[in-house]
Formats: C-alpha cells, structure tokens, sequence
C-alpha cells in the first residue's frame, strides 16, 4: 500500500512538472521549428512602419489590448461568429484599434517561410509590438521576447468592455486595474511610455480639454482649437492629435511633456502631480531623464505583460488564419 502510494506520488510531482514545464515560455520556442520566424515578422513590421509611421504605434496597442483581456492569446483578432461576439467592437476597441491587415500579412509570410502552421498568432502580436518600439526608438528597445503562446479559439465583447482602462480613468483606478493583472506600479507607469508614439482620437481628448485643470494653459488651447468639444461626438471626433511632440520616436518625450502638465489624455496627465503618488512622480521624473532606465523597466514590464495568463502546451490552437478559430 506504502509503495503504491509513492509511486502515486511520484507520478503526481512528474504531472506537476511537466505541467510548469508547459506553462514556461521560452525566447528560443521558435529556434528548431521555424528560425526564420522572427526576421520575417521584423521584416513585414518594418515595411508596414515605412509605409505609415503610427503602424508601430498601433501594433504596440494591439498587443496591450489584446493581453489585458483574459491573457495574451490573440484573442483580439478573432471576427465575430455564430457563437460568440468578439473584442473587435468593444467600446475600448471601435474605431481605435488598427492593424490587423499587418498582422495577416505577418501570418502568411511566417507560414511561407516556417512551410507550416507552426507559429501563433499571438505570438506575432508580441514579437510585433518589440519590433515597432525597437524600430522607432533603436536597438536600446530591442528585448528578448518570451514565446510559445498558443491562440484562443473564442474571445470576449464584454471581457475587452470591462478590462481595459478607459482614458478617463483616474489614477488609483488605474493603479487598480493594473493590479488586477498582476502588474504593479512601476509597471502602470514604464507601460503607459508607449504613449510617446502614436496618436489618439479628439473624442479621447474633448474631456480633459473641458473638465481638467492640471493642463498647461496654451497647451489646452491648442487642443481646443484642433478638437473643438462642440465637435466631439460627429466626425470631428474622428480627428486625432499627437500622444507626444515626438509621435515617431520612441523615446522619453512622454515624461517630460507630464511634468510640463501636457499629457494628451486625462489618464496620461494622472501619473504625475497631484492626482499621482510620490513613487509615480518619480518614476516619470526619472524616466525623463535617463532614457536607458526608461528603457530597462519597460522592456522589464513588457516581459511580464507578455506572460499574463498564456495559452501553451495543449491549451488553444495554433490558427491558420488569424481571424477566425480553425
């Protein structure tokens, strides 16, 4: 009885094993089965970059978007079908986020060079999101990205509806969200940098224009001019400013244009001041001025945003086309 019960046991710990064996994402997943993964997705991101500067923008968001909302496992590229409604026309996604005809292009051009169906889509979604920071901002944004997600077969309206923090967000709201996957604060404030490229919607904006006061005078009147808020619900709503005065480059821009109080969007504008603590006040201060700790911490979150709740050993699928279960 005594030996049956050991090896019940012993057989017990190897299941555990394998099982966080499984679970363990490797920057090297790709390295037998497919090593020209990674140049062809660097390839595609940089040409879809030559083509539109703010594409490298838009695929970083995509892949936040896409993690925050049950783990990374691409979920936000699904289209709706009979069985569920997905991310795609959620109220933090419609008419925001973009690219999903580069990320189809990355797919097949993967599939082409693998000669099989072998690297997923969520995958893509992260190895995108490093290549277009590294791009616009140069090889200090280059990190190594963790890999072997597989792709969900459903996705969630309500799920994106419900995780993603909004731009009116206020600083502990924000500070809680992030804390309810498993990110801290450091990790609010080194992720919220990739504000410093891209642009955002005057819709975004027309609040903040209208009801803050920790904006810089001149700043909101700009603002005022280039997204008038009697315009903010028809198309004019539409019109998009700059994240940072710097939209192309990803550098530490962001920070500065806080401590000025010229963060674009209310939620950005939270991080620093008043409304924020004394270690996110710091942390902004200091990113502003030492581009490699900026660098550093968000390579470091992005890391860890990447590993939130993924798809692998048998969980999911690897999809064929990245729009639609197989």
């Amino acid at each position: 009885m005594a030996a049956a019960l050991r090896a019940l046991l012993v057989c017990f710990a190897a299941a555990l094993l394998m099982a966080a064996a499984e679970a363990q994402l490797s920057p090297n997943f790709y390295k037998k089965a497919c090593p020209k993964a990674m140049p062809a997705i660097r390839r595609i991101v940089k040409e879809a970059i030559k083509n539109e500067t703010r594409m490298g923008a838009s695929l970083l968001r995509m892949h936040f978007h896409d993690c925050f909302v049950n783990g990374c496992d691409g979920s936000i590229l699904l289209d709706d079908t009979a069985n569920f409604t997905g991310e795609k026309t959620a109220p933090p996604n419609l008419n925001s986020v973009r690219g999903f005809d580069v990320v189809d292009k990355i797919k097949a051009e993967v599939d082409k060079v693998c000669k099989d169906n072998v690297v997923s889509c969520a995958d893509i979604l992260a190895v995108a999101a490093r290549d277009s920071v590294g791009i616009l901002g140069g090889s200090k944004h280059f990190y190594r990205v963790m890999l072997g997600r597989r792709d969900a077969r459903t996705a969630s309206k309500s799920a994106a509806t419900n995780n993603l923090p909004p731009p009116f967000f206020n600083f502990s709201q924000l500070l809680s969200n992030f804390n309810s996957h498993g990110l801290n604060l450091t990790d609010l404030v080194a992720l919220s940098g990739g504000h410093t490229i891209g642009v955002s919607r005057c819709t975004n904006i027309v609040s903040r224009i209208v009801n803050d006061t920790n904006i810089q005078t001149t700043f909101a009147a700009s603002l005022r001019r280039a997204c008038p808020p009697a315009g903010a619900n028809g198309p004019a709503g539409n019109n998009t400013q700059p994240l940072d005065q710097t939209p192309a480059s990803f550098d530490t821009q962001y920070y500065r244009a806080l401590i000025q109080s010229r963060g674009l969007l209310h939620s950005d504008q939270q991080l620093f001041g008043r409304t924020a603590s004394a270690t996110s006040n710091g942390l902004v201060r200091l990113y502003s001025n030492n581009p490699k700790k900026f660098a550093t911490d968000f390579a470091a979150s992005m890391i860890k945003m990447g590993n939130l709740k993924p798809l692998t050993g048998k969980k999911g699928e690897i999809r064929k086309n990245c729009r639609r279960p197989n």
